[in-house]
């Protein structure tokens, strides 16, 4: 393997590349330093190092500025966050990373905003596999794939449940696309994140060998939270999703939220509460950076 399968090393400048101050915010908004702190630290440390004429800043000396900077608590957990961050670099295997949640609760901006500060390329969502075999067979075929999460139940006859019996049935299906992606990202040796309602806890692979995999279940508990997470979505997309459809069915798409959180909690998967969606980015950060811990810290 020639090329990192995930992140680079910490901009703290070496022999080949001098400190740079814009990679450094970067990394600091990564961990969860706001972004006006981020690029204050940043700049400080441009100046430390420019009446020093040295090109790189030591860790030690990171600290130092830190917590001049941003205060002696707050500077303590930047620089322990930034060494669990170059832990989660240093690991020569891929890490993938599960968000799942019922419809409505976030996960595609949150999926894009944690791909985005850990330096993952590659995103996508189970949705779009699901698009992609519904391409390749029929709703003869495979009728469970054929209609959203919320109506898969009405392809079902007989069962006591249909609404939770048709969720499990799509899932069931796309859940082989999710493995083939998973695995096609090993075999290639880089990164994902992955998100979508599909991503039932016990129907994707907890662990996969040479990967590191973090799951997590979004969640918004409030039910009016939820609702008007619709309301910006319409507004966002500009009514490209019908927002009267997924406010008629609020109560089937929070039944679904139910027995996801359930199968979480069952399964020891992390449920993250998406009550502001920058606590929510933040815990799965924290989260992300802690899969180092996994393999214990590189030599």
């Amino acid at each position: 393997m020639t090329q990192r399968r995930f992140g680079e090393p910490l901009p703290l400048g070496d022999d080949k590349l001098p400190y740079s101050k814009g990679l450094m915010a970067r990394a600091l908004i990564a961990t969860g330093v706001p972004a006006d702190r981020a690029y204050q630290l940043a700049r400080a440390l441009e100046l430390d190092l420019a009446g020093t004429g040295e090109r790189t800043v030591g860790f030690d000396r990171f600290a130092e500025v830190a917590r001049e900077v941003l205060g002696e608590e707050a500077g303590d957990h930047a620089v322990q966050s930034l060494r669990r961050l170059e832990d989660l670099n240093a690991l020569d295997m891929p890490v993938i990373v599960l968000i799942g949640g019922t419809t409505g609760t976030g996960k595609s901006t949150i999926a894009s905003e944690v791909a985005h500060r850990l330096g993952i390329t590659r995103v996508t969502s189970s949705d779009f596999i699901r698009e992609t075999m519904r391409a390749f067979f029929s709703y003869e075929e495979m009728p469970a794939i054929h209609s959203s999460s919320f109506e898969a139940g009405s392809t079902l006859d007989g069962d006591d449940d249909p609404l939770i019996a048709g969720f499990i049935e799509q899932s069931r299906h796309v859940c082989v696309g999710v493995d083939a992606a998973m695995r096609r990202s090993l075999t290639e040796g880089w990164s994902m994140v992955l998100e979508g309602v599909h991503l039932v806890p016990g129907m994707v692979p907890a662990s996969l060998e040479g990967a590191l995999i973090l799951h997590v279940v979004v969640e918004i508990a409030n039910e009016d939270a939820h609702r008007m997470h619709f309301h910006v979505r319409d507004t966002a997309t500009g009514g490209v999703r019908a927002m009267d459809k997924y406010l008629e069915r609020i109560d089937d798409i929070r039944r679904i939220q139910s027995f996801l959180v359930d199968r979480a909690q069952r399964e020891g998967v992390e449920v993250v509460e998406n009550a502001t969606v920058e606590r929510a980015i933040d815990s799965v950060i924290a989260l992300a950076m802690g899969l180092a811990d996994r393999v214990g810290r590189p030599v």
